[in-house]
């Protein structure tokens, strides 16, 4: 089991230097980065929310114009980059907290090479920051800078209570290239869950348009109608792979597309809500079996998408302790083949 996420400490203020106005060419290798990535790049240490300050005030200027924080630069552009103020420069190695921090992330890693890193990211940790939120990987990730100061950048997002593959691109040349593949849908993905009574059929193809409802003090996914304003489609494919007694379904499920809390909102939709989930679970009356944990039971079992370099990255992340509880108590076979495999990818 991995050691308990680092607490946050207070931190002492960082000391800034200002710099004087510059102008770069963009190089070869930096063609086509976004105007946003391109300052991120080189001062890492500059907050995102500051760059796209500088731009939108058009301080930074390409050739002389102003620009847009999405747009593509080209080779031997001449940016104008305004004066800033940058965190000094940090003395050698890492603090204390710093080093917990990375122990704390080098045990839950289940792959990595010089471009790619797979977590194994617990149940309860958020991936970024938001209200009220202080501790998240993608602050995690300012440990693993390397020398020239760039850091690991999220690919895809689990929700806070989703344990399981969570996959970071070291490099700025991964990171492009796996955005890209999310954005063609060519990352395979596979999660397990536990639900409420068993789905008939056991296989099928869940399709609905999704929109984000306020209420009170949360937001969640509804199911909406096709044409409706901020409506998006999903389609997410599931597979019962083993019951018990009729009360539960351990099914495992293959989002085709990757819309906030689709597999927990479709769950619900087909009246076999995922266990534990203290959203979506919509069964009156429904009781928990004895032992069972009112905890999240949904995993992202498996992530298996194409190698920037070349190759698959095809990892599989261990059932969480509250799920290997469960599957313990119920007498589920862990070695059982699961048929969501040959479930279509569209």
């Amino acid at each position: 089991m991995a050691p308990p996420a680092p607490r946050d400490e207070p931190a002492a203020p960082v000391p800034q230097v200002p710099t004087k106005v510059q102008t770069v060419a963009v190089t070869a290798d930096e063609s086509g980065m976004r105007v946003d990535r391109f300052l991120e790049a080189k001062f890492p240490s500059l907050s995102f929310s500051h760059i796209q300050r500088v731009i939108r005030k058009g301080e930074l200027r390409v050739d002389g114009k102003r620009v847009d924080g999405k747009d593509r630069l080209a080779e031997g552009q001449a940016v104008r980059i305004p004066p800033l103020k940058l965190d000094a420069p940090k003395g050698p190695g890492l603090s204390d907290a710093e080093e917990k921090t990375l122990a704390f992330l080098k045990s839950i890693t289940l792959f990595e090479d010089a471009d790619v890193l797979v977590l194994n990211k617990p149940m309860g940790l958020s991936v970024q920051g938001g209200s009220g939120t202080t501790r998240h990987v993608d602050g995690m990730l300012d440990v693993m800078r390397d020398k020239s100061g760039q850091r690991p950048r999220l690919v895809h997002r689990l929700d806070k209570d989703t344990s399981g593959c969570l996959l970071v691109a070291k490099t700025r040349f991964a990171a492009s290239s796996l955005a890209q593949v999310f954005r063609s849908r060519e990352a395979r993905k596979i999660y397990w869950a536990l639900v409420a009574g068993v789905p008939k059929p056991q296989q099928g193809r869940i399709s609905t348009f999704l929109a984000k409802e306020e209420r009170e003090d949360e937001s969640v996914m509804r199911i909406a109608r096709h044409g409706e304003e901020g409506a998006s489609h999903a389609v997410t494919y599931y597979a019962v792979v083993e019951t018990s007694a009729q009360q539960l379904a351990w099914v495992s499920l293959k989002p085709v597309t990757g819309r906030t809390h689709q597999l927990r909102a479709h769950m619900a939709h087909i009246d076999h809500a995922i266990v534990g989930d203290p959203k979506y679970f919509n069964k009156e009356n429904w009781k928990l079996p004895g032992g069972i944990q009112n905890r999240l039971h949904l995993l992202a079992r498996r992530i298996a998408v194409p190698h920037p370099r070349g190759g698959v990255i095809d990892v599989t992340a261990p059932l969480p302790p509250h799920m290997v509880q469960s599957w313990n108590l119920l007498g589920l076979d862990l070695k059982r083949y699961d048929p969501i495999v040959d479930a279509p990818e569209e």
